[in-house]
This record gives structure tokens, sequence and C-alpha cells, in this order.
């Protein structure tokens, strides 16, 4: 009789999980939120990082931290990087901080990075085809054609 009632039960909805609602967004979700600047954010989805902000301390700490950092690199504030280290430092955000202390190994280059209109990434591009050029004909051909096939593809 029992088994009759469950069975009962299942077929009629009863007894079933409560329905879970939404889906959390996922980390990678989150992240691309954090990153992407605050005015090209979509309303629903600032919405979003603003509630989660207000739930998660340390989120909204590493939030701020990031677009501070953001705005040294686009604006080229690199007078700023000092204070951004120390305030990350004296936070407890341990991954953060050890990025910073990184940062700190090679102030001046890094400072400098932030703050001078030069640009190392045409000579980066250019070894990121070079290098996908290789892997492309690992094994495949000699030296020579290797180099005839990065000529040929300026």
């Amino acid at each position: 009789m029992a088994v009759q009632r469950h069975l009962r039960q299942y077929r009629t909805g009863r007894g079933h999980a409560p329905d879970p609602g939404p889906k959390p967004p996922s980390v990678r979700e989150v992240t691309s939120w954090i990153m992407t600047h605050p005015e090209h954010l979509r309303d629903e989805v600032a919405g979003k990082l603003h509630r989660l902000r207000e739930r998660d301390p340390e989120l909204d700490r590493l939030t701020l931290h990031v677009r501070k950092f953001a705005v040294m690199m686009t604006a080229r504030h690199g007078d700023r990087l000092e204070d951004w280290i120390t305030e990350v430092e004296r936070d407890s955000l341990a991954p953060l901080a050890g990025f910073a202390r990184n940062l700190r190994r090679d102030f001046d280059a890094v400072r400098n990075g932030l703050s001078l209109p030069h640009s190392s990434g045409a000579v980066e591009g250019n070894i990121n085809r070079l290098k996908m050029l290789k892997r492309q004909m690992f094994g495949r051909a000699s030296l020579d054609l290797l180099r005839k096939r990065v000529l040929l593809t300026r």
C-alpha cells in the first residue's frame, strides 16, 4: 500500500525536489563582468554584479581594486602604481596581494609600462604569429620551407 502511495505522489508531481530557481552565474561570467568597463555592461548584467558585490564584501573590494588598476592602464597613470600596490597589500585578498608583490619586484618597468606611450605590442604580435607558423609546420618540412612560409605570410 505504501509503495502505491509513493508511486501516485511521484506521478502527480508531489514529492519532487523544489524548483532550484535561477542558475547562479559562473566564475567566468563574474570575472568577465568585473573586467568589463562599467559603462559597457548591459543594465541587467550590471544589476547582477551589483547584487553580488552587495552580498560579498571581498568581491566588492576586488572589483574596486581591479577597476582602479584598469584606469591606471588605460589612462596611463603609472604614477598611481605605488599607492595601488600599497593599498592592495594592506587588503586581505591574498591572490591580489601576491600579484601586487610581483609588480613591486620589477616596479620601474611596470610603472613605465603604465605611463609611457611606447608599446611592444607589434613585436609581440609578430612573435606570436611566428610561433603559430612554427607549430603548424612542426614535423612536416625543413627550415627552408618554414622560412619561405614566414616570408610569404607578410
